[in-house]
């Protein structure tokens, strides 16, 4: 093709340079097609950049009205558009497209109902439907068609969309003429002035030529026969002008019948010759290809030159068909009217045969349609050949008439869309776009309905004077909105409250519309269905279903249905073979046992059957799930496998693999064997069993690739009523990527109790293809409730969601089940009267406090914290005030032991700052009461500790001070310990606090001196244990209900269907949406998401609700001037965007000012949602009026997959809801997935009971404790164990802890085998060493050196394994990241790929294998660090930050193993690799690089610059190498180094580099040697060596010692000072690379290099001026002359170390000398014991 016809040219402009939506109405033949493809191209062309299309960016979706014109458009545009590299697939019900299919798709071609049920679904697809750009709707008059109510909701959808989310989606409409253009362009929102283009028939590319014949006959079979004889005469006149022609009859069969009828005339009359085909070689070719085919009428007809065409011949066939006839091979087709649509092959002349055509949908004959017409005879006339074409209808006298008015005048086309109006308001109620009565009237607005409405109001109904009252029908269009409200609640597909008017959907509207069910199927199914029908009662429902209403029995039938009854049909069909129901159901069944049927309309009617059939089964299924029927669900899986399968469940499975003989399978089913038995034998047996020896080892494969698995239940009550269940599945199976696709396996579990029919539980299962592959287990976990009597047992059930036969059940049996003990009785709340501040009687206290009296809580618990000296456990909900209750038990220390220390332990890094923010300022300025905080950042020196008042620590921290008590005085003098948050005991993190309440009683009763104990925590449910175990008698124990909450809390739990967890967030925006629409439309709002991720995606999806509103920044209470400046400060891009809307983020990822500037915003109420992830719910205390909680899953990086929010991190983001000083209820709404919803119904009521988690790391504490010294022996251990909580619980819920029965000895036993175990562990790491009576433990090196450092003992296994005497630092790099240590450090969905792309740019090679592995990203992430990387997101950069966090502790630990071995080489690089790691560059890269801002390509500066040097002292020292001659150069002159870089880097820069160099230490060292020489006099006994470099045979620098002796070096260290500093010096190193503040450090190492030996090794702290550090060594036993090497080296710089060499003589001693060193020796000895 040249150049475009007269109509595209027209068209051009608008189609190909805008972005108007468009409707085109031109007769068939016009080229419609190019037109949709100029769109097509525009659309490709704006995604095209820098010469690459962008093809993620977009999706173009075509709908055709048929799935033979979808498959002939996806190849059409497929060929067309393959240059460019863009992907078109069919996505219709024959074509299943994958979700990864779909993503790798640009164009996709669909059929109407297809995209309907894909836009349905806003879940899973809704990434699908929301990057679409394009919507092409090929033939839009089908709108007045059945199918025509399709195409508006889809139309509706669309356009509101495109409103909804401000995105660009463009409609193009292509259809015949049609005569009311304009209401199809208002409909489709096309510009009548741009987009709308018609053209009548003139513009015909072939004008037509139409002949009307009508046949007047009284019987039926002379009728027919007179049509064959018109048909004849019009075939043979045109053949003989020698044209060729189309003959369209309706039936498959019938095309058949006419070709040979037409043939026997031809023959009869001698004019067969005209129609023999033209002779010639490719005559041939054509002959030879006819003769392969497998169908005999095709090869009969072609020899005279006929052929036939339906769609029930095969694809193949049809192809070759219409290619003899486009070759003129053929001079007469007989075809079925779907060549007319579905194919473009055009002929001079068409001749439609008789215009009644049997509707499956209506079970009649009716009429053909005015557009079946017009398209037929729009394949008259072939453009490149024909001057006109010519149409014949040739149908019975009286509707002669009938067709002439049709075609020339043209009605206009109707809506038929309120048949269907609940169906589709169903739809879009359960897609959440429709939530009310007002919402549902304006979607009616966006329909064709509406604009026929107003168009021809008289049709639908209305009165032309309603009409003029209301002329937007708004009235009307609200009855219609309610009345069909009223019956789909009735039918409980909704829930409709008619007083507000607002619509939610249900569980069962949801089914109805994601498998497309009609409404009164529905209402069949509430009636009809139940929890006890057996097959065949479900078969019978099924057939009544409102989708086959249309199927009726015809009289020449029955015969035919009688014969499949009796032959196929395996379950009883009432209403027989008369009624229409029983016809559907004998179809099914034949259809199910692949039973043969002669009658074409029997065979389409069964196609119909079978396709709706599965629907509707696994609609059934969804809906008995829901509604917990065990039975039902069973049946109701297996039955949509079986139609799936067309096998019966009795069959045997291996039916399911085509490749093994049907005789075979007969004899398999005949011979009873299962699968169980197969799978037992040899495949020689089976081969023999079957007489076909062979076979043996396919059925052997068959039977191993069907799917099963095996489940281990283990359950843990964890109250009366509530079971936790640990189900572990293995999958049992072989592989088959032909077999089980590339993905996974589903299928569904569900837990179902027996005796009461009802199923617990229920969950979607994918048992993936690498999991199954490496047989590694897969874990559930969930809650299920029990009910007393116990049951005697459950059963799990797993069923393949694909496989017939594939099932399993593992039992749950509760004969040894002991449940937990009841719990005691909460607080109750005295009704006192509330106590004035006055009562502290401290005037400083009283100014403490903003308010004049305490609430309830305090008042009942005054007495107790202020006044005595008890123990106290406070268990009140979140917002009683806690706070206040610890700074009284605080200020009793102040009054009573003023001299000795408080010490406050927050479980979260983030509420130590907030304590320390606000007592820096309230304890410390007012009361003059040192304050001091302890936590990972912040490590203050011994001086201000021993000096602090009160310590604000984290658990971890105050563990790994505590652990050494004995020596630090300060532990000593604590008096009381706070803990906050308590209830945290039973979390990962829980095992801390038991071990610093254990050892805090252990110190006091050594010392004697007793300490208090106050825990705050929520309410708890087993109180009095946790009382028990910290000591406090009935006296302070507080646990308040947590209804005794100070804002009353109304709570609305909403669960959520679907399996996966991204679409079910994506379905939880709306409903979050309204929930602050309702709730609290101008109070604050807290949403809580479980991720970064989600918190940028919730912005977004509220954003986009907010912009169909009146006023789209409604939740923005300042003024927009003023917030743009604030957002002009911001870093973050996607905050930048939300702020402006009045929605804040809050996440980890953020920059610490970003959040600042949040925190700020949302407390003062300027924005009023603020969308955070969960820590904030702990770490700051910002109340709201109602708080969201979206989704209580987080990924686990750990175990891969999706857990569950503990109940506490739940029950503290709830407490955020309610401002005490302003609201007087708070609203918590918790949105779940349904599976959950009853546990947390619970849960929020009645508090959760605490459970110890100390057995995890039983080991590490008693290794803590080993290695401090308080256990020597196993008993010491026992003992140990009693102080804990874990010992409390253990005695009061066993089962729980999988202990048996309670007796002494069982519980003894118990223990023991738990030490024991911790024990050998500890054993096998080195750590201990258990002495021979197999009783006593000594602490090892090791050991000392993982408690000291706080690792886990497995990582200094891994030390001692892996380090070797010669470690490069890449090694080292290797070592440190698989430390156990980062084990947790979350590896999040897809971020396996992310890290592969990741480790591309990175120098240091990682196994391919392991990109899911947390290690791996550990590794990766420090060398990333290292070499400066970009990081793909910024979920990297605060990993990177958790794994600095670590890495010195672990260095340290390193370090320490390696002197411990004496290893010289891999001393000295992990000294190099924490300089590495502090500033963040390699060893190999210059240390110049390490100044801030300067990079590679600025190095030359530093190479070139020459000193500006007057005078005879210009000594020439050329370039600048490393940062001592850089330090040397500057004399610490600013200006000096400015002149170096001014040229490259802008004065802010330089600055910053300046300030880093002038921070950097300069040390002068000086080296001398203590000891004994026996020629020297008394008194002289040092001597000092010189650091210069001196030449090796100068005798003197030799120091002559004498061998096998102890000597000190002395080094004494002195800072010099460039004197420009103001101030107190900061101990502080400068390390803009590491996250946490770092003190400056030394390392004076000692070695021998020669040996590579290691002598000595000191750590030396900051050296403010002078500081004389001593190293002791022995000299070798051997006289000789030995150098030792001093290395003095920086922990945190690099580039700065020195070394010196000492040169040492040793020689034989005399006595006297000796003597000295003997006493020594035996003092030392005496000292170590």
């Amino acid at each position: 093709m040249k150049r475009l016809n007269r109509i595209q040219s027209i068209v051009f402009e608008t189609a190909y340079n805008t972005n108007e939506n468009m409707l085109i109405c031109a007769p068939t033949g016009a080229g419609k097609t190019n037109i949709a493809m100029l769109t097509v191209l525009h659309e490709i062309r704006q995604h095209f950049q820098q010469g690459v299309i962008k093809k993620n960016e977009f999706k173009i979706v075509y709908v055709a009205p048929m799935k033979a014109l979808a498959a002939e458009m996806t190849d059409y545009f497929s060929r067309r558009l393959e240059p460019l590299g863009i992907i078109v697939k069919e996505l219709t019900g024959d074509m299943q497209l994958s979700k990864s299919e779909i993503l790798r798709t640009q164009m996709l071609v669909t059929t109407p109902e297809k995209w309907d049920v894909v836009t349905r679904k806003s879940v899973g697809d809704v990434a699908l439907s929301q990057i679409v750009r394009l919507l092409i709707l090929d033939e839009v008059h089908l709108l007045h068609e059945d199918r025509g109510p399709v195409l508006e909701s889809i139309v509706a959808r669309t356009l509101r969309q495109v409103e909804s989310t401000q995105s660009m989606i463009r409609i193009l409409g292509l259809s015949a003429t049609l005569p009311n253009y304009l209401d199809v362009a208002t409909f489709l929102h096309v510009n009548p002035y741009i987009g709308l283009f018609f053209f009548d028939g003139r513009f015909r590319p072939v004008p037509l030529g139409q002949t009307f014949l009508g046949i007047k006959c009284a019987n039926k079979m002379q009728q027919l026969n007179n049509m064959d004889e018109v048909c004849y005469e019009n075939v043979l006149k045109q053949v003989k002008a020698g044209h060729q022609v189309m003959v369209f009859v309706h039936a498959r069969n019938a095309t058949v019948r006419t070709a040979m009828s037409l043939i026997e005339r031809a023959k009869n009359c001698g004019h067969i010759p005209f129609f023999f085909p033209t002779q010639g070689h490719d005559y041939v070719l054509a002959e030879k290809q006819v003769q392969r085919s497998r169908n005999k009428q095709v090869r009969e007809l072609f020899p005279d030159g006929f052929s036939i065409h339906h769609a029930g011949m095969l694809r193949q066939d049809r192809n070759l068909v219409e290619n003899l006839f486009s070759n003129g091979h053929i001079k007469v087709l007989v075809c079925t009217a779907t060549l007319a649509w579905g194919v473009n092959l055009p002929a001079h002349a068409v001749i439609i045969k008789g215009t009644q055509i049997y509707a499956a949908k209506r079970g009649s004959f009716v009429d053909l349609g005015i557009l079946d017409v017009m398209q037929i005879f729009g394949r008259a006339g072939r453009p490149q050949f024909d001057k006109f074409g010519e149409g014949i209808i040739i149908t019975t006298h009286d509707k002669l008439s009938h067709y002439l008015t049709l075609l020339t005048q043209r009605n206009p086309i109707e809506s038929q869309f309120l048949e269907s109006l609940a169906d589709n308001l169903n739809a879009e109620i359960a897609l959440g776009t429709v939530t009310n009565v007002e919402e549902a009237v304006k979607w009616i607005s966006y329909t064709y309905l509406y604009v026929r409405m107003r168009a021809n109001p008289l049709a639908y109904g209305i009165s032309h004077k309603a009409y003029q009252i209301d002329p937007t029908l708004r009235k009307h269009r609200e009855q219609l909105v309610i009345e069909v409200g009223r019956k789909l609640d009735k039918a409980q597909m909704i829930r409709f409250e008619e007083r507000t008017g607002y619509f939610s959907s249900t569980d069962l509207g949801r089914t109805a519309s994601h498998y497309y069910i009609k409404y009164n199927t529905i209402e069949t199914f509430n009636e009809l269905f139940d929890a006890h029908k057996t097959e065949g009662d479900i078969f019978a429902i099924v057939s009544k279903a409102e989708e086959f209403d249309q199927i009726k029995v015809r009289e020449e039938e029955i015969e035919e249905l009688d014969t499949l009854l009796s032959n196929f049909c395996e379950l009883s069909t009432p209403g027989g073979v008369e009624n229409s129901y029983g016809k559907i159901n004998i179809l099914l069944q034949t259809y199910i046992s692949r039973g043969e049927m002669d009658s074409f309309s029997l065979i389409s009617d069964s196609a119909y059957v079978a396709q709706n059939a599965a629907r509707i089964v696994r609609a059934l299924f969804e809906i008995a799930l829901r509604k917990r029927w065990p039975t039902m669900t069973y049946r109701l899986l297996n039955l949509s496998k079986v139609i799936d399968k067309r096998l019966w469940g009795w069959a045997s499975p291996l039916r399911q693999f085509s490749i093994l003989p049907p005789h075979i399978l007969t004899r398999l089913e005949e011979k009873k064997l299962t699968v169980d038995k197969l799978k037992d034998m040899r495949k020689d047996e089976i081969g023999h069993i079957l007489h076909h020896v062979n076979i043996g080892l396919k059925v052997k494969q068959c039977v191993h690739q069907i799917p099963s698995v095996m489940m281990e239940a283990s359950i843990q009550p964890i109250t009366r009523t509530v079971l936790r269940v640990t189900l572990s599945i293995y999958a049992d199976f072989t592989w088959n990527d032909q077999v089980h696709g590339t993905v996974g396996e589903p299928w569904w579990i569900w837990v179902e109790d027996p005796t009461n029919d009802h199923i617990y539980h229920s969950e979607y299962f994918l048992a993936l293809k690498k999991q199954v592959i490496s047989k590694e287990a897969q874990l559930l976990v969930f809650t299920i409730p029990i009910f007393e009597p116990l049951p005697s047992q459950y059963y799990i059930r797993a069923v393949s969601d694909r496989w017939l036969g594939a099932e399993a059940v593992c039992i749950i049996n509760f004969q040894h089940l002991i449940l937990p003990e009841r719990h005691p009785p909460h607080t109750e709340l005295l009704d006192l009267q509330p106590l004035p501040i006055t009562a502290l009687g401290c005037k400083a206290y009283e100014a403490l406090y903003n308010f004049s009296h305490f609430n309830p809580v305090q008042t009942q618990i005054f007495h107790t914290l202020y006044h005595t000296d008890c123990n106290v456990l406070l268990g009140a909900p979140t917002g009683s005030g806690k706070t206040v209750a610890a700074e009284l038990a605080i200020f009793r220390v102040f009054n009573k032991y003023p001299t000795s220390k408080a010490v406050y332990i927050a479980p979260l890094k983030a509420l130590v700052r907030e304590r320390m923010d606000d007592w820096k300022v309230r304890i410390e300025e007012k009361l003059g009461k040192k304050v001091i905080e302890l936590t990972g950042d912040v490590t203050p020196d011994m001086k201000s500790i021993a000096k602090a008042d009160l310590i604000v620590t984290t658990p971890e921290k105050w563990d790994g001070v505590s652990r050494s008590w004995q020596n630090r005085n300060y532990v000593q003098q604590v008096t009381i310990l706070i803990i906050d948050e308590i209830h945290l005991l039973g979390e990962e993190r829980g095992p801390v606090l038991e071990v610093i309440v254990s050892r805090t009683n252990f110190i006091s009763s050594h010392t004697e001196k007793p300490v208090r104990i106050v825990g705050l925590s929520t309410a708890l449910a087993n109180a009095r244990d946790l009382a028990d175990w910290l000591n406090i008698k009935q006296m302070g124990l507080f646990n308040f209900r947590p209804s005794v909450r100070p804002v009353p809390l109304e709570v609305h739990i909403q669960g959520f269907p679907g399996q996966h967890y991204c679409p079910r967030m994506a379905s939880m925006n709306k409903p979050a949406f309204q929930a602050i629409r309702s709730h609290s439309p101008a109070k604050p709002v807290l949403i809580f998401v479980s991720s970064r991720r989600q918190t940028r995606l919730t912005a977004l999806e509220l954003i986009a609700f907010l912009a169909t509103e009146e006023d789209p920044k409604q939740w923005l209470n300042m003024d927009e001037r003023e917030m743009e400046n604030i957002i002009a400060t911001v870093r973050d891009s996607n905050l930048k965007l939300t702020l402006a809307f009045g929605i804040g983020m809050h996440h980890a990822g953020l920059h610490e000012r970003d959040r600042k500037t949040v925190e700020e915003l949302f407390v003062n109420c300027k924005v009023q949602v603020l969308i955070a992830t969960s820590t904030l719910a702990w770490g700051v205390n910002f109340p709201a009026h109602l708080v969201i909680i979206k989704g209580t899953e987080y990924y686990d990086g750990k175990t891969r997959r999706y857990v569950d929010f503990p109940i506490t991190d739940v029950l503290q983001m709830m407490g955020r809801a309610g401002r005490p000083q302003f609201d007087d209820q708070g609203k918590a709404v918790i949105l779940v997935h349904d599976i959950k919803k009853d546990f947390y119904k619970k849960f929020l009521y009645e508090p959760f009971p605490v459970e110890s988690s100390l057995l995890g790391v039983l080991s590490d504490h008693l290794n803590a404790e080993i290695a401090g010294g308080t256990i020597t022996s196993k008993q010491d251990a026992l003992d140990y164990i009693t102080w804990t909580y874990f010992f409390r619980r253990l005695i009061m819920n066993p089962s729980y802890y999988n202990l048996g029965d309670v007796s002494h000895d069982s519980v003894n036993k118990f223990l023991s085998h738990l030490i024991e175990k911790s024990l050998i562990e500890l054993e096998l790491s080195y750590c201990i060493e258990i002495g021979e009576d197999n009783r006593s433990i000594e602490p090892l090196t090791y050991g000392r050196i993982a408690s000291y450092y706080y690792l886990k003992h497995q990582t200094v296994k891994m030390f001692k394994d892996r380090l070797k005497p010669e470690c490069s630092t890449e090694e080292l790099l290797s070592i440190l990241s698989d430390a156990e240590e980062y084990t947790d450090l979350p590896v999040r969905h897809n971020e396996d790929h992310m890290n592969s792309e990741l480790a591309k740019c990175l120098p240091i090679e990682s196994n391919p294998h392991s990109f899911d592995s947390p290690h791996t990203k550990a590794h990766l992430l420090l060398q990333a660090h290292l070499s400066r990387a970009m990081l793909p997101c910024p979920d990297y950069d605060t990993d990177t930050k958790t794994v600095l966090d670590q890495a010195l502790r672990v260095c340290q630990a390193m370090l320490d193993v390696a002197a411990n071995q004496g290893w010289l080489v891999t001393v000295l690089n992990i000294t190099n690799l924490i300089q590495m790691v502090i500033q963040g560059r390699w060893l190999k890269d210059s240390s110049l690089l390490t100044l801030p801002n300067i990079e590679n390509h600025h190095l030359h500066l530093f190479k070139k610059w020459k000193p500006i040097m007057k005078g005879p002292h210009a000594r020439g020292r050329t370039s600048i190498e490393s940062l001592p001659e850089l330090i040397h150069a500057c004399g610490g002159k600013d200006h000096v180094f400015s002149s170096m870089v001014e040229s490259e880097l802008h004065a802010a820069k330089t600055k910053q580099a300046w300030n880093f160099l002038s921070h950097l230490p300069v040390i002068n060292v000086g080296i001398s040697v203590k000891g004994s020489w026996d020629d020297l006099v008394e008194g002289h006994n040092e001597l000092s060596v010189s650091t210069l470099t001196a030449d090796k045979r100068d005798d003197n620098k030799w120091i002559k010692l004498h061998a096998d002796q102890e000597y000190v070096l002395q080094v004494s260290l002195q800072r010099v000072h460039f004197g420009f500093h103001k101030g107190k010096p900061e101990s502080c190193a400068v390390t803009p690379r590491f996250p946490k503040s770092k003190d400056e450090g030394w390392f004076l190492i000692l070695g021998e290099v020669d040996k590579r030996e290691l002598i000595a090794l000191k750590r030396v702290g900051y050296i403010r001026n002078h500081h004389v550090a001593s190293l002791s060594f022995y000299t070798p036993e051997i006289p000789g002359r030995y150098i030792y090497t001093l290395y003095f080296m920086s922990d945190c710089y690099l580039g700065l170390d020195q070394q010196y060499d000492i040169y040492l003589n040793v020689t034989q001693a005399s006595l006297s000398a000796q003597v000295n060193t003997k006493v020594s020796d035996s003092l030392t000895d005496l000292a170590l014991k």
